[in-house]
Order: structure tokens, then sequence, then C-alpha cells
């Protein structure tokens, strides 16, 4: 199981490419992930004629697999609605809303849906990737837990972290994180991997004395920044931070798009992106919508009342009106 000292971390993309590699090497290979909150949703057919809805990473990496995403990749999504709620959906289907507190507390009786949904893929697999949420670092969500440590000790496999130094403060990260588990989950950390790395490893090599020194376990890897990444589905809105522009075209086609906060399926952006002579920008809360703009594209919203007052709230109404 891989899981990350924090959210971004690249795990997704990382157990992508170890399902690929496991596959090319013969093995029948299924990627899993507990828990996850996207309004990035892929649709897996294996839910009746209607489909069940999944987290786009991991049908990014049954893609790896070179198999069809099925609902028990991710048993549990969460599709946030608003600050303090979320759609949950249960092995494809749509279980309700919850709010923070009340998931909370819902959470713990769904590890047999979890378990279940993990048992039926291991039937067909020889090795089966598990992928965590966020990090196991917050303690507080501990109890009941179905994302990381909880997970792994019900299902008893041993755990992998991912630190991302591109950030920052990897070694802060891996120790800080090692130092709040319990006893028994420290001993479930086989090592980690750093990820995201970019320079001269030599630089970088006494951190890993330092990192052993302080937590005991050895580095796996060090997994070089990947350019061609950017050319994946994002899942999560994190990644909307760091959008950029790309094309080399002189004279584009130029798409603004508003950032709403409940964007849904923004990776269907990425075609746009990869057009030739097409240039998409996201306009972030407080920018103007530029007038140079050929296109506003309205995104979908997982919450559209609440993202139609925030596009007034930004005065992207007038900017519309203007174009």
């Amino acid at each position: 199981m891989l899981q990350g000292t924090g959210s971004d971390v690249g795990k997704s993309l990382l157990v992508a490419g170890l399902c690929r590699a496991a596959t090319a090497r013969g093995l029948r290979v299924r990627p899993f992930k507990p828990q996850n909150m996207s309004n990035n949703a892929a649709t897996a057919s294996d839910a009746g004629p209607d489909g069940g809805e999944i987290g786009r990473a991991q049908a990014l990496q049954a893609r790896a697999c070179g198999v069809a995403p099925s609902i028990h990749m991710n048993p549990i999504l969460l599709k946030p609605q608003s600050e303090i709620g979320a759609q949950v959906i249960v092995q494809g289907t749509v279980a309700g809303n919850a709010t923070a507190r009340d998931y909370h507390d819902l959470k713990t009786t769904l590890m047999p849906k979890v378990l279940d949904s993990f048992t039926r893929l291991s039937a067909d697999a020889d090795l089966i990737l598990v992928e965590g949420a966020g990090s196991p670092a917050e303690v507080n969500l501990r109890d009941g837990d179905i994302a990381n440590m909880g997970f792994a000790e019900a299902a008893d496999i041993p755990v992998v972290l991912a630190a991302d130094i591109n950030r920052g403060g990897v070694i802060a990260s891996l120790v800080g994180t090692h130092a709040l588990l319990r006893d028994s989950e420290r001993a479930r950390i086989a090592g980690y991997i750093i990820n995201k790395f970019r320079g001269d490893k030599t630089l970088f090599d006494p951190a890993l004395s330092i990192i052993e020194s302080h937590t005991g376990i050895p580095c796996l890897g060090v997994a070089p920044w990947f350019e061609d990444a950017r050319h994946l589905p994002a899942e999560d809105a994190m990644a909307l931070d760091s959008y950029t522009e790309r094309n080399d075209d002189e004279n584009p086609i130029r798409i603004a798009v508003p950032r709403l906060g409940r964007m849904a399926n923004f990776d269907d952006l990425d075609p746009l992106r990869a057009e030739n002579g097409v240039a998409v920008s996201i306009i972030q809360p407080g920018d103007v919508i530029p007038a140079n703009t050929d296109i506003v594209l309205l995104p979908g919203s997982k919450s559209t009342r609440a993202d139609l007052q925030a596009l007034r709230d930004q005065g992207w109404d007038h900017d519309i009106h203007a174009h």
C-alpha cells in the first residue's frame, strides 16, 4: 500500500507506474483505493446498465493494468458539494449525502464494504497495488479510518510512504509523519519513496541517512520529476493551483475557464490543452477574465447554485456580459 505524507505528492501516478511495470512482467495486477475524494469521476460498467462511479485516478490505473475499470477499485467515493458536505458513493452507487461530521461517524460502518471489494479484486489478481488518501498523519481522523493505516491493518498489508520533494520540507514531512504514527503502524512501513526529484541527486544523498537515522526506515527509491505527467488527467483540485497555459502558437485561440469551487471533471479540459493552436487558462478567484479571450468556458459543477453565486461574487458575470 502506497501512502503519502500529504495530498498531491504523486501517489496516484506512482501507483499507475507500478501497475504498468508489474503488468509488463506478466502479473495480473489491479489498483485499489479504499476511499477517494474527487469530483473527477469515471464510469465503471460492472455496476449495471447505468454504470457506477469511481475516481478518475483508479480508471487511469486500471488502464495501466490493461483491464476495464471496476467499482471495486474504489469502493468509497466522496464527491464534495460544499465546504462541509459531500455525496457518498458506495461500490459505484449513490448512498446519500453527508456532512463531514456525519461521514466521520458513517465511515466506521463502511469497512466491510471496502474489504468486500478488496477481496473481490484479489480473487482475479496476483498483485493488488493500494493507494491511500491524503496522509496517515492526520491522526485526528484515525478512529474508524478506512483510507490509510486503518485499512492497512484490516487487510494486513505492508506500507510504503511517498513524499514530494518538489514542494520542499521533505525531511520534515517524512520524519514528522513517522513520529505521529502508532508503534504498530510504524512497524508496517517497509520504506519510503522520494518523488518529483529535480537536480543533482548527490546533494540529497546525506538526507537519506538523516531520514533513516530518525525513522529507521530505508529509502526504496528516488523518482525523478516526470514532465510528461502533465499529459495525464489530474484528479485533485490542488492541480488547478499550478495549472499553466501551454501553447507555442503565436496567435492561439484563447479559452478562459473561471475556477469555481465545485468544478467537476475539470480534466475534460485536457483534450483542449493538447490541441495545437489552443491555449487554455484557469482564471483564479480575484482575477478578471482577460479582454483578449476568444471563448469563456464555464466548467461543470457539483454544486451549481453555489458556484453560480461564486461566479457573481467574483464579478465574472460582468466580464462574461462584456465579452
